[in-house]
Order: structure tokens, then C-alpha cells, then sequence
């Protein structure tokens, strides 16, 4: 059962919610984009639903508010540390799309269920819930439906967008005295059932395929500006930085900043080696690991199909037809 509000009731639904929560939301920043006379939508606070950009997907995802792109971990002087505090202290509500909650499934993954718990994650972590917004059909360049990203459930509350009005459906208990005066009505949150674009992970796919010479045409293509990785909502590699306030270098502080396995010095080690040198290297360790290393370990893809990393690229390379390549990689490895 579900809920239908009309937009001053949706605004007023949103007040209330200002009063407990911080509210995460896709939002569009004009004259912000690649060029002067373009748009950007990014996650931003807002306070009002007109500040919501509800009929284009985000640029960029929701993740810099579980992790921050520069986070302080701790304080250090000569003689002591000092934890660095929260970044937000109210619980956060976040507007976001079915890919995208299910992005939230592989960050818990890797941050709180892959051998430890990561502290600074987990406490931003544990102060978030979900609004989903239904998605009536596909993007450009999304391919969802391939990667089973196209529906979800885990929310604590959902929301069609209708011409004059807002349907909603409510899970949590804890937002359900929210809707307590409006007349319940039968709800169904939108999915997207069909994407122009489709994918298709080659079954026999192994590490043989390192050997293909599909990898070459990226030494060329890609210039290793790491943008694909700054989208991504499920790229999660970072670098630490140590930051001096005083020339003796005993005072200052630790931070994570976010990384990307593209760009130039991501696998440099002591010596002078490089892991990957090539830009073509890194796109086949970036590609193996979306939807085949993490699938290995916890039987689903990393990638969610967001489409994302397509829109960012400069150079128009296709990820997920990159993913397509994967089979006749495997049929020229196997000869």
C-alpha cells in the first residue's frame, strides 16, 4: 500500500523530514558542466523539491556521502592523536536510483564485509536511509536491466513522480507517522524493463582473456584521467595523505582522498616499478575486476550498469561495450 501526495503535500513531507534528517539529493548546477553553457547534476543538500532534479540521471553518484572524496581520519600532534570528528552528525535521507542502491550493496561489501570493518565508512554508513526514485525508463547509455539493477526493494521509502503529484511507498516504521492523513491507495515503483543498450558477460570469461589483444586499442584511446572511476558509484579505491601545518612536520593531519586505478602513478611501488604502465593494462584490470574478480568472490557483478563512465569519457570509450568484447576475447585466447 502506498500513498498519493500532491506537490505541496510532498514539500510539506519534506519539511518535516528537514527537522531529523540532512537530505541528499541529485541537483542541477547550471553553467557548471564540461563547458560554460552546460548543465551539471550532482548530490548536493537541498531544502526545497524544486532544488531536485528528478528527470535526469546524476553525473555523478551518490557515494561521496558514505565517502567523503577528501576525508580527515585523524589529527596527530608530537605527543598524541585525536580522531577526527563525524562529518555530519544528523542521519542523512538520500534520494537515489535502483542502480545506485544497489551500488550501496557492494560499497557494504567491500568496506564492512570483506574481512574487517572499515570504522570511518560504517559510521557514516550506519546514519543514512533511502528514498528511492522509480525510473519510469532508461537513460542513455544505461544498461541495468543486464547487470538485475533495474529493481529494488531495500528502501524506506519510494517515489513515482507523476505530472501533478507524488506516489509513494513507505517500508520503514520509522517515516510511516509521516503519511498517517492521506488515504492509503495501491502503489507499483517504477522499474525499467528495457534498455537500448544490453550486456552480456561472456560465460567462459577467465583470466586467459588478459592475453587478447582487445587491451591494445586503449594505449591509444584512453589519455588515464581517471574520470570513468569518479563517477563510478562502486569504485572505492583511495590514497592517504599526510598533511604538515608546520615545517618540522609534527603537527598535522591524515586524510583518505578518493583514487583511481587509471591514472598515472596508482601502482607505482618503491623502486621506480609500476604494476600497470600501460593505459591498456589498466582498463583490462579495471574491466576484469567490475565483472569477473568481485563476481568470483561474491557471486554478483560489481557493476551495476549506470552507464556512468560512458557518459564521462572523453574519448567515447564504451565500458559496457567493453564488456560485449569479452567474448570474442575469449574465443581468440582459446585458438
Amino acid at each position: 500500500m502506498g500513498y498519493k501526495l500532491d506537490k505541496s503535500d510532498f514539500q510539506n513531507l519534506v519539511d518535516n523530514l528537514k527537522k531529523h534528517y540532512l537530505i541528499y539529493a541529485p541537483k542541477n548546477f547550471k553553467g557548471t558542466g564540461t563547458f560554460s553553457d552546460t548543465d551539471i547534476v550532482r548530490y548536493d543538500y537541498i531544502s526545497n523539491i524544486d532544488d531536485i532534479e528528478f528527470n535526469k540521471k546524476s553525473n555523478y553518484s551518490f557515494k561521496e556521502s558514505i565517502l567523503p572524496i577528501t576525508q580527515t581520519l585523524f589529527y596527530f600532534t608530537e605527543d598524541e592523536i585525536k580522531e577526527a570528528n563525524i562529518e555530519r552528525e544528523k542521519t542523512a535521507l538520500i534520494f537515489l536510483r535502483s542502480c545506485d542502491l544497489h551500488a550501496i550493496k557492494r560499497l557494504d561489501q567491500i568496506y564492512l564485509k570483506n574481512g574487517f570493518e572499515d570504522y570511518y565508512y560504517k559510521r557514516l554508513r550506519e546514519n543514512i536511509k533511502f528514498a528511492l526514485i522509480g525510473c519510469s525508463e532508461s537513460f542513455d547509455n544505461c544498461f541495468c536491466v543486464s547487470m538485475n539493477s533495474n529493481k529494488c526493494d531495500e528502501y524506506d521509502f519510494a517515489l513515482n513522480i507523476r505530472d501533478n503529484y507524488f506516489e509513494i511507498d513507505c517500508k520503514s516504521e520509522e517515516f510511516k507517522s509521516l503519511f498517517k492523513e492521506y488515504k492509503e491507495s495501491d502503489i507499483e515503483i517504477d522499474y525499467v524493463r528495457e534498455n537500448d543498450i544490453k550486456v552480456e558477460v561472456a560465460e567462459d570469461l577467465s583470466l586467459d582473456v588478459y592475453k587478447s589483444k582487445m587491451w591494445d586499442e586503449y594505449d591509444t584511446r584512453c589519455i588515464n584521467c581517471g574520470r570513468c572511476n569518479f563517477v563510478c558509484p562502486t569504485c572505492t579505491c583511495f590514497t592517504m595523505q599526510d598533511i604538515f601545518y608546520t615545517d618540522n612536520g609534527k603537527v598535522g593531519e591524515r586524510r583518505r582522498v578518493h583514487a583511481s586505478c587509471m591514472v598515472d602513478e596508482y601502482t607505482d611501488v618503491a623502486g621506480g616499478g609500476a604494476y600497470r604502465k600501460k593505459n591498456g593494462e589498466r582498463m583490462r584490470f579495471k574491466v576484469m575486476h567490475k565483472v569477473f574478480d568481485y563476481k568470483k568472490r561474491n557471486g554478483y557483478t560489481m557493476c551495476v550498469g549506470c552507464g556512468r563512465c560512458d557518459d564521462a569519457c572523453p574519448e567515447y570509450i564504451s565500458y559496457s561495450n567493453c564488456i560485449n568484447k569479452l567474448k570474442d576475447a575469449m574465443k581468440e585466447v582459446s585458438k
